[in-house]
């Protein structure tokens, strides 16, 4: 397989070109050169995935298509906005996920950066932009040599049960981003594995046999639908219709095109009291506990310490932000 496309998607979705201040694009060869408004990263030459259509949904009216890694920081970036929809349109969309390939390996040399360690301030700058909480010291002290490992674990988790398989997802992303695990490691996945309620022994057995078919049915995928970055994610309806969403985008970017390729799904309501929220999602960064509640970040900081004073949560402090645990 060739890998060189998929070597540029690590600059995309690893470092996300986040700064604080706009800078001009001086080349169009440098995927490093990001527009920090858009939040994307474009691989120079590759097609415009906007015109891919996608598989139309089987389930329900409208399919949520999301390519994605698990040590995606973009990605995790809109965790809050993911969760939000699930509890008001979960019940008429359907969320269907495929692993893009992020990291083959290092095997390259781009712009300044070319080792792990040159990520690790990277990731600190993504933390503070989409205010979601990243340690970039894993790559400083246990770097990742690959994506690969975790990816082709996750379509492991698929074949056992999909619910499962995106908790097992959201466990592997709190532990490289939060925890500092290199989650290539298998001990690591297992770890995570066990925290999502999934067969171990038939996790590792279909990891070193059909998930490895299932990971490059994903990579193919992905190319015949010219993804060029992440997170993609494609919002389609039964008649082939479908809104494209490139980068890290505003939960009503998300709303809109739900509303656009289906009118007729109607938003469902649901409770934003503490204890529903921990109960449908157990961990919460603040970020996303603002988000679920629709409170301000204050209100949400001091409503968070006072569960953990009176012992109802608990509170996982981290370089760039703390995780709260039921």
């Amino acid at each position: 397989m060739n890998i060189k496309p998929l070597i540029f998607l690590v600059i995309a979705g690893i470092f996300n070109c986040q700064a604080q201040t706009k800078k001009p694009m001086t080349t169009n060869n440098n995927p490093l050169l990001c527009d920090p408004e858009s939040g994307i990263c474009e691989i120079p030459g590759a097609e415009n995935t906007s015109k891919k259509q996608p598989i139309a949904p089987q389930n329900k009216p409208v399919k949520i298509i999301y390519f994605t890694d698990p040590i995606c920081s973009s990605c995790w970036g809109i965790e809050p906005q993911l969760r939000r929809l699930k509890l008001e349109y979960g019940h008429d969309v359907e969320f269907e996920y495929h692993m893009g390939g992020l990291l083959p390996d290092w095997s390259y040399n781009s712009g300044g950066i070319n080792k792990p360690s040159d990520v690790a301030h990277h990731w600190d700058e993504v933390s503070l932009h989409y205010k979601m909480p990243i340690n970039g010291n894993i790559w400083l002290e246990d770097p990742l040599d690959s994506s690969y490992p975790p990816s082709i674990a996750f379509k492991a988790a698929q074949l056992q049960n999909e619910e499962k398989a995106v908790i097992f997802l959201r466990s592997l992303r709190e532990m490289v981003f939060l925890q500092k695990k290199n989650i290539t490691r298998w001990e690591i996945i297992a770890q995570a594995a066990i925290k999502a309620g999934l067969d171990v022994v038939q996790l590792k057995q279909d990891y070193e046999g059909k998930a490895k078919e299932l990971f490059q049915a994903d990579l193919s995928l992905s190319k015949k639908m010219g993804i060029r970055g992440f997170p993609s994610i494609f919002v389609t309806n039964s008649t082939g219709g479908s809104e494209f969403i490139y980068g890290t985008k505003p939960y009503l970017n998300y709303e809109n095109a739900i509303q656009k390729i289906c009118p007729s799904v109607i938003k469902k309501a649901y409770k934003k009291d503490w204890q529903s929220l921990f109960e449908k999602y157990p961990t919460l960064t603040l970020r996303e506990f603002v988000e679920l509640s629709e409170i301000s970040f204050q209100e949400a900081e001091q409503t968070l310490e006072t569960l953990v004073e009176t012992n109802k949560i608990k509170k996982l402090v981290t370089k760039n932000g703390a995780l709260w645990i039921k």
